[in-house]
């Protein structure tokens, strides 16, 4: 609660965090669900479409063709946009690629509205892959900016918030999305240009406040730009500890570019964290949290709720989500990322248990059905407590400042990658597994704890310095510590 009431008094920090937030990863929840509700309409005005343009209906397999690739494009956008945030944040630095990432959201949103007036599902098309690009820009940049912004003390709440965000996006693109709202058979291309308006909020905010300190001082090496920061972001507080941890850090990343991201994996000094990104980064998309919601509707109409209702039930486990995702920004610096990590892998691997136990017996136990639709709240639950937003923050503290971009990079091709690839691959797992679908997706969440509780370093209230010269101890644990900085050697026979 100290860590909280810290952040409400730096109030341009917090207004920060929201400027970055609603047009960063709310976007990136906010596309994720709102294609959900329109899906049958889209598919009819797909064949409508083509019946008035060669006045034969198209076949249903080409209909669930083109559905498919609109879903699909989505991750394929983020991929490019991961792949384009690294150079865009070296450039332009961490707030101007946020701002610049929304020319993708403007432009899609523009084709979605007149999509159904020019008659063309092709836009629709690229429109979902331009919110694709600009998700994966932002899903990448604003954990960098903001855990560049934050305080030691508060860095691991602040970058917890990209994932509060996230949350929030899905919820709001589910109550959106409702039959009553925008989910209606004539408002689906508002729907999805809704999109334009937390846009439209982060470029009219997001100017008014300050680039990351970080950038300003090691990047551009511009010393008042820096203090000027700092203090719009820390208010009354003293930033001259700040500064000179900032100084020092400056000076360990001297006369040394930009890394490159297939450079990560080629050096040694880097090979612990390049493990932990890969490993736990291919867990969170892999551990079956996304697939939950896929089987959310036909466990929700097995327990008895009424069709028209579980619309309103789906809302609630994005709710669960959003919810534990705030409890988890609350808590982190006070229990740390590694407790959050193994405690939410190890609640998964519980409830992903009885949920495939449940999804056996459903058919015959008439109580199953209810306890199938308790694990799957708790399996959201247990997915946000930690593997949700701590998964996010493990590419800023783990690298320093010149291979953060290219670590952010690598990061978001493999979690745009997998979400593709699991997408694509679910429908035939599901179909040869049939029950026992859960049962890999448990394997991943067992690996996942056992990595970070043997191999993954505790970050809470560390600098970034202290943190590399951690990782440069475990990375080489039989050669001496070589911090790359050190003070003024002191000459003891003219010591004072």
């Amino acid at each position: 609660m100290r860590a909280l009431q810290r952040l409400i008094q730096g109030k341009v920090l917090l207004l920060t965090i929201c400027a970055a937030g609603i047009g960063g990863t709310f976007q990136f929840g906010y596309n994720l669900s709102i294609i959900n509700a329109p899906t049958l309409h889209i598919q009819d005005f797909t064949n409508e479409t083509w019946w008035a343009r060669t006045g034969q209906p198209l076949p249903d397999h080409l209909v669930l063709l083109v559905w498919s690739l609109i879903v699909s494009l989505y991750p394929l956008g983020g991929l490019f946009g991961a792949l384009l945030a690294g150079p865009l944040a070296i450039k332009l630095g961490r707030k101007k690629s946020l701002l610049v990432n929304n020319v993708f959201v403007v432009a899609a949103a523009i084709l979605f509205g007149f999509s159904r007036r020019a008659g063309s599902f092709e836009m629709i098309m690229l429109g979902r892959l331009l919110v694709g690009v600009s998700a994966g820009v932002s899903m990448n940049v604003q954990p960098m900016y903001l855990g560049e912004s934050a305080p030691k003390e508060l860095r691991g709440a602040v970058a917890m918030t990209s994932a509060i965000f996230t949350a929030l996006g899905v919820v709001m693109g589910q109550v959106v999305g409702l039959r009553e709202l925008l989910g209606g058979p004539q408002a689906w291309p508002l729907l999805l240009a809704s999109c334009l308006v937390p846009g439209l909020l982060q470029l009219a905010s997001l100017p008014l406040l300050p680039e990351s300190p970080r950038y300003l001082l090691i990047d551009c090496g511009d010393t008042e730009a820096c203090l000027a920061a700092l203090q719009r972001l820390r208010g009354p507080a003293d930033v001259a500890g700040e500064l000179a941890e900032l100084e020092q850090e400056r000076a360990a990343c001297r006369d040394r570019r930009a890394r490159r991201p297939w450079e990560l994996f080629r050096e040694r000094a880097l090979r612990r964290q390049v493990a932990s990104l890969v490993v736990l980064g291919s867990a969170m998309e892999l551990c079956g949290n996304d697939t939950v919601y896929a089987y959310a509707s036909g466990v929700f109409r097995e327990a008895g709720i009424p069709e028209e209702k579980v619309q309103y039930a789906i809302i609630g486990t994005g709710s669960c989500e959003l919810l534990t995702a705030f409890v988890s920004c609350v808590v982190i610096e006070r229990l740390g990322r590694r407790v959050l990590l193994m405690g939410g892998y190890c609640l998964m691997t519980c409830w992903g248990s009885v949920f495939t136990v449940a999804l056996y017996l459903q058919s015959s136990i008439p109580w199953m059905p209810y306890l199938a639709m308790s694990c799957i709240f708790a399996f959201i639950l247990s997915f946000g407590i930690g593997p949700a937003g701590v998964t996010g923050i493990l590419a800023t503290e783990l690298f320093d400042q010149t291979a953060r971009p290219a670590a952010y990079m690598v990061s978001g091709a493999l979690m745009w990658t997998m979400l593709f690839l699991v997408g694509l691959g679910f429908p035939f797992i599901m179909e040869g597994l049939s029950h026992f679908i859960y049962v890999p997706f448990l394997g991943v969440c067992v690996c996942g704890a056992i990595y970070t509780g043997f191999f993954l370093p505790e970050t809470k209230g560390k600098t970034f310095l202290e943190i590399s010269e951690e990782l440069h101890r475990l990375n080489f644990p039989r050669k001496s510590p070589g911090p790359t900085w050190r003070d003024p050697e002191v000459i003891l026979s003219t010591e004072l």
